[in-house]
């Protein structure tokens, strides 16, 4: 096994006397690829900050192989000292090695390097800073949530340099789609301690509910053991003069060790504020057009949205989602066409830049709207503590200003804000954003129940596939296509387009012709979709083989060469699996077509 070219063991850090980080350790070697779970304030941001050598643990050791070249991505990177976006990346660069492909980076991403950094969105920071950190080719890359506000081209082109790089990878990210694409390795940040499995991600959930359950088996095991000895207490020793002390000392260790557990809340209780049922029709939109100056971000937009309807919203930034958004709702006017709202709308909003939230307020006054305690929460009043470890906060951060919480303890906010208010639309513009994978789980679970209709906007395309009905996708020059179903059903139904780039999209392809001027579904077609189903029972197979020697939990301490190339070859037939799905789906969509072409002739 190749030694750790970055390795960090036993590192301990407390803030403001409680443990964030009890004995936590991280390895990686070159061409790892690992990535760190955990909640929001769990530490993994400050993990990540002491393996770049940016901030203290309080204890515990950090060793970089001499020699070895290391680039961080933070969650928000600082270009405040440099004019320029070219200043910015090539800061600590050698222009001569590093400079062609960092303007090849820039480039990719959609920038000329001329850009100000004063005036830059939070989706142009974000490439410049990966720019930055890829450009050099690092030996180990520690990147924190790349994906926040990127656009799904610049997500993608990521992913495949990612894919392709030989560095030792270790990635934050609540981007389901991007873990289990990129990373192999699993490091799971819980209680301060960390636990690792060299599976990919795909099977994170699994392994985490397996600890949870042995660690509830190990609760009930201890509190039985404490009855006991308290049982003796009382009754054991009162024939007795003197009493057992090995036994008292016993009773105290157990009791130590009940107190001393950290047990978090693990689930957070997510419901909705359920308004009266809006109309049937919940927008309906014809002949849409909207210019900004020369640039028309929506041209000729027919749309129809129903009640309970979820629609996904897809494109470039700059595309124009958020203004759409606006058209929809009604906070604009079109330049020409209609829009027409649904009766009996409640309309409930989150925000992408949480302009809503005042940094100066109090967590508990932005609950309340302050001069009380009391918060409405469907027409029902609940003391805002209450309220609050539903969302996961704790009772003492009731006082704490909005301005020092978390990414994600802010988009916690927003949510719980947003599902105080009865409502029976939903407006939701990049909620995933900061937000830790427990979280989104349940998040998703709550939407899919909401008896109302929602109005997306993400870059996350797990989220969609899991959440859309249908998917609006920009396809340029201001043309908007509805497709149905979440973002893989999309792609299916587009079919093969020119590669997207991260940059400006050239001008889009002609829209998909009608289902019923579909191409005819061939002799060999239907005998291709013969030989993938054969080709993904194999393939199936296969990966179920591997992966019952890899639950052995021997096997890695047994062979750990032999764990590596097991792991590595699940990976590859996964990816080749998804493939033949892929081709598989296309195949099908496509006899469906035929095969209604011909009943309708």
């Amino acid at each position: 096994m190749a030694p750790p070219l970055l390795n960090l063991q036993d590192i301990r850090l407390s803030l403001g006397g409680a443990p964030l980080l009890d004995g936590a350790e991280i390895g990686i070697a070159a061409g790892e690829r690992i990535c760190l779970v955990g909640r929001n304030g769990s530490g993994k941001s400050t993990l990540l900050k002491i393996a770049a050598g940016l901030a203290e643990a309080d204890s515990g050791t950090r060793f970089l192989q001499p020699g070895a070249t290391l680039r961080y991505l933070p969650q928000e990177p600082d270009l405040t000292r440099f004019p320029t976006v070219l200043d910015y990346v090539f800061d600590g660069l050698d222009p001569e090695v590093d400079g062609h492909h960092a303007r090849a980076c820039l480039d990719r991403l959609g920038l000329t390097g001329a850009e100000s950094t004063a005036r830059l969105s939070g989706g142009e920071a974000r490439r410049a800073a990966l720019a930055k950190v890829l450009a050099p080719e690092p030996d180990v890359l520690l990147l924190d949530e790349p994906t926040n506000h990127l656009d799904l081209p610049a997500i993608e082109w990521l992913e495949a340099e990612l894919k392709a790089s030989r560095a030792g990878i270790v990635l934050i990210s609540h981007d389901r789609r991007l873990l289990e694409t990129v990373t192999r390795s699993i490091v799971w940040l819980d209680r301060g301690r960390t636990s690792r499995i060299d599976r990919g991600f795909s099977h994170f959930e699994a392994w985490r509910d397996e600890v949870f359950e042995q660690e509830e088996r190990d609760a009930q095991k201890l509190s039985r053991a404490i009855a006991r000895e308290e049982d003796w207490m009382r009754y054991g020793v009162t024939a007795r003069r003197k009493r057992n002390v090995r036994r008292v000392a016993e009773l105290a260790a157990l009791r130590a060790r009940k107190r001393e557990e950290r047990r978090e809340a693990r689930e957070m209780n997510v419901t909705t504020s359920a308004a009266a049922l809006s109309g049937k029709i919940v927008v309906d939109a014809e002949h849409v057009s909207k210019t900004f100056g020369e640039r028309c971000v929506i041209r000729d937009l027919t749309l129809r949205v129903l009640r309970g309807d979820r629609l996904g919203i897809v494109g470039p930034n700059g595309a124009g989602k958020t203004t759409l958004l606006r058209l929809l709702t009604g906070q604009i006017e079109p330049d020409s066409g209609t829009i027409t709202q649904g009766t009996n709308l409640a309309v409930a909003t989150l925000d992408q830049q949480r302009a809503a939230l005042d940094p100066a307020r109090t967590l508990a006054d932005t609950l309340t709207g302050g001069g009380s305690d009391m918060v409405e929460v469907g027409g029902q009043f609940r003391h805002v503590v209450g309220y609050m470890k539903d969302f996961l906060f704790r009772p003492e951060q009731a006082r704490t200003p909005v301005g020092t919480l978390s990414g994600g303890e802010r988009g916690r906010l927003l949510l719980a804000c947003a599902m105080a208010r009865p409502s029976n639309l939903l407006i939701l513009d990049e909620p995933t954003n900061d937000l830790d994978l427990e979280t989104l789980d349940i998040l998703q679970d709550m939407l899919s129940d909401y008896a109302g209709t929602v109005l997306l906007v993400s870059h996350d395309r797990d989220f969609l596939d899991r959440i859309a009905t249908s998917t609006l996708a920009a396809e340029g020059d201001g043309r908007w296509v509805e497709y149905a179903g979440g973002y893989a059903d999309m792609l299916a139904q587009r079919g093969p387009r020119e590669t997207r780039e991260a940059g400006p999209r050239k001008p889009a392809a002609p829209p998909p012709k009608p289902r019923a001027a579909a191409s005819a579904f061939s002799f060999r077609d239907r005998h291709r979709l013969k030989e993938l189903e054969s080709e993904m029972e194999t393939l199936q197979a296969g990966i179920a083989r591997h992966e019952a020697r890899l639950a052995d939990p021997d096997f890695f301490t047994r062979d750990a060469d032999g764990f590596r190339k097991a792991s590595e070859t699940v990976g590859g037939l996964q990816e080749r699996l998804a493939a033949l799905e892929a081709e598989w789906l296309d195949l099908e969509l496509r006899r469906e077509t035929a095969d209604e072409g011909k009943t309708s002739s």
